[in-house]
Protein backbone atom coordinates (compact mmCIF):
# COMPACT_ATOMS: atom_id res chain seq x y z
CA UNK A 1 0.00 0.00 0.00
CA UNK A 2 1.63 3.48 -0.99
CA UNK A 3 2.04 6.31 1.24
CA UNK A 4 -0.41 8.44 -0.73
CA UNK A 5 -3.56 5.71 -0.45
CA UNK A 6 -2.87 5.65 3.88
CA UNK A 7 -2.97 9.54 3.92
CA UNK A 8 -6.15 9.73 1.70
CA UNK A 9 -7.95 7.07 4.10
CA UNK A 10 -6.87 8.52 7.30
CA UNK A 11 -8.22 11.75 5.99
CA UNK A 12 -4.21 13.83 5.67
CA UNK A 13 -6.33 17.27 6.98
CA UNK A 14 -7.22 18.01 3.66
CA UNK A 15 -10.77 20.02 3.44
CA UNK A 16 -13.49 16.77 2.18
CA UNK A 17 -11.15 14.25 2.99
CA UNK A 18 -12.94 11.24 4.41
CA UNK A 19 -12.57 10.51 7.89
CA UNK A 20 -12.69 7.12 10.41
CA UNK A 21 -15.95 7.88 11.72
CA UNK A 22 -15.13 10.70 13.30
CA UNK A 23 -17.93 14.15 12.70
CA UNK A 24 -15.92 17.12 12.48
CA UNK A 25 -18.21 19.97 12.89
CA UNK A 26 -18.48 21.47 9.99
CA UNK A 27 -16.60 18.65 7.60
CA UNK A 28 -18.50 17.28 4.78
CA UNK A 29 -20.48 14.14 5.04
CA UNK A 30 -19.64 11.49 3.10
CA UNK A 31 -21.23 8.47 3.99
CA UNK A 32 -25.53 9.45 4.81
CA UNK A 33 -25.77 6.81 6.86
CA UNK A 34 -22.74 7.32 9.28
CA UNK A 35 -24.23 10.38 9.89
CA UNK A 36 -27.32 8.81 10.93
CA UNK A 37 -25.93 6.21 12.89
CA UNK A 38 -24.34 8.58 14.91
CA UNK A 39 -26.49 11.12 15.10
CA UNK A 40 -28.85 7.62 16.63
CA UNK A 41 -25.96 6.81 19.26
CA UNK A 42 -26.06 10.32 20.26
CA UNK A 43 -30.22 10.20 20.87
CA UNK A 44 -29.58 6.63 22.75
CA UNK A 45 -27.05 8.36 24.75
CA UNK A 46 -29.36 11.29 25.56
CA UNK A 47 -31.96 8.82 26.31
CA UNK A 48 -30.04 7.22 28.57
CA UNK A 49 -28.27 9.62 30.81
CA UNK A 50 -31.75 11.13 31.09
CA UNK A 51 -33.45 8.23 32.17
CA UNK A 52 -30.23 7.46 34.96
CA UNK A 53 -30.98 10.60 35.99
CA UNK A 54 -34.02 10.44 36.75
CA UNK A 55 -34.38 7.12 38.21
CA UNK A 56 -31.22 8.60 40.38
CA UNK A 57 -33.45 11.48 41.63
CA UNK A 58 -36.61 8.97 42.45
CA UNK A 59 -34.75 6.41 44.24
CA UNK A 60 -33.14 9.54 46.49
CA UNK A 61 -36.53 11.05 47.00
CA UNK A 62 -37.41 7.61 48.38
CA UNK A 63 -34.54 7.24 50.11
CA UNK A 64 -34.45 9.82 52.16
CA UNK A 65 -38.62 10.16 52.55
CA UNK A 66 -37.45 6.79 54.36
CA UNK A 67 -34.58 8.21 56.08
CA UNK A 68 -36.19 11.40 57.19
CA UNK A 69 -39.86 10.32 58.21
CA UNK A 70 -39.35 7.62 61.13
CA UNK A 71 -42.72 7.87 62.32
CA UNK A 72 -43.19 5.45 59.20
CA UNK A 73 -41.61 2.87 61.51
CA UNK A 74 -44.09 3.22 63.72
CA UNK A 75 -47.24 2.57 61.06
CA UNK A 76 -47.98 -1.65 60.84
CA UNK A 77 -48.86 -3.59 58.54
CA UNK A 78 -49.41 -7.28 58.67
CA UNK A 79 -46.80 -7.19 61.59
CA UNK A 80 -44.21 -5.58 59.45
CA UNK A 81 -43.35 -1.77 58.94
CA UNK A 82 -44.59 0.71 56.62
CA UNK A 83 -41.07 1.70 56.59
CA UNK A 84 -40.10 -1.95 55.38
CA UNK A 85 -42.56 -2.06 52.70
CA UNK A 86 -41.92 0.76 51.21
CA UNK A 87 -37.80 -0.16 51.01
CA UNK A 88 -38.98 -3.70 49.87
CA UNK A 89 -41.37 -2.21 47.21
CA UNK A 90 -40.68 1.07 46.67
CA UNK A 91 -38.09 0.72 44.58
CA UNK A 92 -39.44 -2.24 42.03
CA UNK A 93 -41.79 -0.18 40.49
CA UNK A 94 -39.31 2.28 40.36
CA UNK A 95 -36.84 0.58 38.32
CA UNK A 96 -39.76 -1.13 36.27
CA UNK A 97 -40.78 2.10 35.18
CA UNK A 98 -37.88 3.85 34.20
CA UNK A 99 -36.91 0.34 32.42
CA UNK A 100 -40.11 0.61 30.31
CA UNK A 101 -39.53 4.43 29.73
CA UNK A 102 -36.32 3.57 28.39
CA UNK A 103 -36.83 0.46 25.87
CA UNK A 104 -40.04 2.90 24.74
CA UNK A 105 -37.59 4.95 23.99
CA UNK A 106 -34.89 3.57 22.89
CA UNK A 107 -37.58 2.02 20.07
CA UNK A 108 -38.91 5.34 18.97
CA UNK A 109 -35.45 6.99 18.45
CA UNK A 110 -34.80 3.64 16.65
CA UNK A 111 -37.67 3.98 14.35
CA UNK A 112 -36.88 7.40 13.96
CA UNK A 113 -33.78 6.52 11.93
CA UNK A 114 -35.08 3.94 9.88
CA UNK A 115 -37.64 6.36 8.95
CA UNK A 116 -34.94 8.62 7.66
CA UNK A 117 -32.51 6.04 6.51
CA UNK A 118 -35.35 4.68 4.02
CA UNK A 119 -36.45 8.14 3.05
CA UNK A 120 -32.86 9.05 2.53
CA UNK A 121 -32.71 5.72 0.16
CA UNK A 122 -35.53 6.81 -2.56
Amino acid sequence: MSADRVRVSAGAGRPGAPTRGIALPGAPVDDVEAAYARALRRSQLRLALGTLFGFVVVVLVLYGALTLIPELDEIVWFGVPLSWLLHAFGFYPAIAGFAILYVRGANRNERRYRALRDEDER
